[in-house]
């Protein structure tokens, strides 16, 4: 069975039930990773899981190295990866708790190294990005969640921004216009850097909080770490149930 791969974010830096075979630091052509990767099994299932912010959660998602991390992963044999977000749900169907499996993302950050196509080793390279998630992933994920009774969203635009900060009502306003569902600051250029490698890439996005603006006093991470606990038990079993299929 080939082993699926998971990119833990915000409330995911370890995976509870994983069984760890060993861990292995990759080298790539761009750095380090965030982590050693962790071979392991899921309920039984191989993963390789990756956790983005490290190990610690000492990466801010304006420093994370996306494209070491995806080449790592590559690198491993991972042909398939779950990447778990944190995110603020802006419009009425992404109340905190919701999990999301989107299948568009706008791209507001800026400063990032977005692309290995950067002139150093190729000609000049465009890849198609206007279904920006893997289909199948995505179905595969929503029929997992089926099987184990556990309710998502089907579809949902990811906004990501810049980080480490959270967004002001202006800006979150902006976003809804724009056609943003959910908002998060790791998307990208995760989500397009897999697709440069042929990765089949989705999104298990959990809204932790309203986006600013959306409710009324501050967001606090009293309010998202509550929501974090009680939703990342849902989302794995979404994961175990997708990496056992």
């Amino acid at each position: 069975m080939q082993a699926l791969g998971i990119i833990g974010g915000s409330g995911l830096t370890r995976l509870k039930a994983l069984e760890i075979d060993r861990q292995e630091v990759v080298n790539t052509p761009y750095g380090d990773p965030s982590a050693a990767l962790t071979f392991g099994h899921f309920d039984g299932a191989p993963v390789i899981f990756l956790p983005r912010h490290g190990g610690a959660h000492t990466v801010p998602p304006h420093r994370v190295n996306y494209r070491a991390n995806l080449w790592a992963m590559k690198q491993a044999g991972v042909d398939r990866i779950v990447a778990m977000a944190a995110v603020g749900g802006i419009t009425p169907m992404m109340a905190p708790g919701v999990l999301c499996v989107p299948d568009q993302i706008i791209d507001y950050t800026w400063g990032r190294e977005h692309t290995l196509h950067d002139g150093g080793r190729d000609s000049v390279t465009h890849v198609d990005f206007t279904d920006p998630y893997c289909e199948d992933l995505r179905q595969s994920l929503l029929l997992a969640a089926e099987w184990v009774a556990v309710p998502v969203s089907a579809g949902g635009t990811y906004g990501a921004t810049q980080g480490p900060r959270l967004e002001s009502a202006a800006e979150i306003s902006r976003l809804e216009r724009d056609g943003c569902d959910i908002v998060g600051m790791t998307g990208m250029p995760e989500t397009s850097l897999a697709r440069e490698l042929g990765l089949c890439y989705a999104s298990l996005a959990l809204s932790v909080n309203w986006a600013a603006g959306k409710t009324d006093g501050p967001i606090t991470m009293a309010i998202i770490e509550g929501h974090l606990e009680q939703g990342m038990g849902r989302a794995r079993k979404v994961l175990a149930e997708l990496a056992r299929a």
